[in-house]
């Protein structure tokens, strides 16, 4: 299967898609990378400015349509700092909700530590070592102490290029005492928390993020270094930072993309990140940096398949791809498959039985079957009311291979699977024409009949016997435990399919 990573950084917005291959392993399709700069006057206004809030939307968007054109059934989405911090940040992930479907993670600095760790681990050989991990990005830098088997310290400081910039005001040279003063106050910011670190014993400093890269690429052809495709394990030594930095900071933003391996999009804050890079560098004790080519959009993938392995294998199961994308959606938001599949079970006996009488021929199986997955996504959300988180998280869950009629049906079916069935008073249900009404009484009468003979959770009806007259529906069910609260729940949400069927129907043990 293929997975995406969206990284909503607070200079870049990031994407990688990849093809799983194990547990353990997946292959990277293709990276994706736009300077979005979200954070540009955050820090001091508070606010993502309208131009890059919709070149944000603009870009998430394009991402998005190129994640279905490689057939990628997950997208992975998490925002960082700027978007934590913008008043208008929320609304921000809103119209990625409404507009496109994602469900963006708002990640806190620590936890943006432990994914960066993740992704580093898997791209530099740490030998059994402990590695300080730092990552500078537009509005915070993450810190990060592990080995090759667990996390032993993570942090996140308030220092990034953009944060930075908004401090100081101005992309320009900087002189002898406006750098004092930027130094002194990356010091006091990040004094304490590498007093903490120098208490742990590590024997290199790797760095990750495009500003690092960024410099150290810089390094490194100044030394007539061959570079293929990507910087990673290489090695950089301070004293050639130092040299880089010493220029960067002198020279007029629009001079600085002339030394080669500084992008022009990085112009205007890439002087402050290695002003920033030097002083942690110095604080952690370092003559020299390990350069890393992984970062957040790698560590939310391994994240990702370690947490949902034997999932994915489930999924991996499934008949076609609106199967197998219903049980993404249903793993996605915790949601226990086993019973789903025993729902289903009972549901599709129901159906069958059913068949031959009148309005059961313009229902269909295949939405009902893929409705018993996902019915109960909304507990993710709260217990509250659950069956209309649903159907929320069913219309804006990006489920591929359904229609938008199809996705309506399957997201009403969640929303009426419990408490009241379709009712004319409901104005969303009014919406609906005759024909979807139809489809969906019958589909939400069986949905709730299944699920009420699932009440205890554990898959004791067997199996189904359903007997019929031109009055009245015998649903016969057959097990070796005690039932009573299975046939209770199914005869009391047996209204809408006797409504539906105009037969009464009548739940009893086989």
């Amino acid at each position: 299967m293929n997975l995406a990573a969206i990284d909503i950084g607070t200079n870049s917005i990031h994407m990688i898609i990849v093809k799983v291959t194990s547990r353990q392993t997946f292959e990277v399709l293709i990276q994706e990378k736009e300077m979005v700069k979200l954070g540009v006057g955050v820090f001091a206004n508070k606010r993502i400015n309208q131009k890059a809030f919709d070149a944000g939307i603009e870009t998430i968007t394009r991402y998005v349509q190129l994640a279905d054109q490689y057939g990628v059934e997950e997208i992975i989405t998490a925002a960082t700092s700027a978007t934590r911090e913008a008043k208008n940040g929320r609304e921000f992930l809103d119209r990625l909700i409404q507009d496109i479907g994602l469900i963006p993670q708002l990640i806190s600095g620590k936890e943006e530590s432990r994914l960066i760790f993740l992704a580093v681990r898997k791209a530099i050989d740490l030998r059994g070592e402990n590695a300080l991990v730092l990552d500078i990005g537009g509005g915070s830098t993450e810190a990060v102490i592990g080995n090759q088997d667990s996390v032993l310290f993570k942090s996140s400081l308030k220092l990034g290029v953009l944060r930075l910039l908004d401090r100081v005001g101005v992309q320009g040279p900087l002189d002898a005492n406006q750098q004092e003063a930027l130094r002194e106050h990356v010091r006091e910011t990040a004094q304490k928390i590498f007093k903490r670190i120098s208490t742990f014993k590590f024997s290199r400093v790797i760095g990750t993020s495009g500003t690092i890269r960024s410099l150290g690429e810089a390094c490194l052809i100044s030394n007539d270094t061959t570079i293929v495709n990507s910087v990673n394990a290489e090695v950089v030594k301070v004293g050639d930072l130092e040299k880089i930095v010493k220029k960067l900071l002198q020279m007029e933003p629009e001079k600085r993309s002339d030394i080669p391996g500084i992008s022009s999009n990085r112009v205007d804050a890439v002087h402050l990140g290695g002003l920033l890079l030097l002083e942690l560098l110095e604080l952690a004790g370092a003559d020299k940096i390990t350069l890393c080519d992984a970062s957040l959009r790698e560590g939310l993938i391994i994240d990702y398949i370690e947490k949902n392995g034997q999932k994915l294998e489930e999924i991996g199961d499934g008949k076609n791809l609106r199967e197998r994308s219903s049980l993404l959606l249903a793993a996605r938001y915790g949601t226990d498959i086993e019973p789903k599949k025993h729902v289903s079970r009972l549901a599709m006996q129901l159906f069958d039985q059913l068949n031959g009488l009148a309005g059961m021929k313009s229902l269909s199986k295949e939405l009902l079957c893929h409705a018993c997955l996902i019915y109960d996504v909304g507990l993710f959300v709260n217990f509250q009311d659950y069956q209309k988180h649903s159907r929320y998280l069913i219309l804006h869950g990006r489920l591929r291979g359904f229609n938008n009629e199809e996705l309506m049906l399957l997201s009403h079916l969640a929303r009426y699977h419990r408490k009241s069935g379709p009712k004319k008073r409901h104005k969303k249900f009014r919406r609906l024409d005759k024909k979807q009404r139809m489809m969906l009484r019958g589909l939400a009468g069986i949905l709730r009949i299944a699920v009420g003979l699932d009440k205890t959770k554990n898959q004791w009806v067997e199996n189904i016997d359903c007997i019929t007259d031109n009055k009245k529906i015998t649903i016969k069910i057959f097990g070796e435990e005690n039932l009573d609260m299975e046939i209770w729940e199914a005869q009391r949400y047996s209204d809408t399919l006797s409504g539906f069927l105009k037969r009464k129907i009548e739940v009893v043990k086989g």
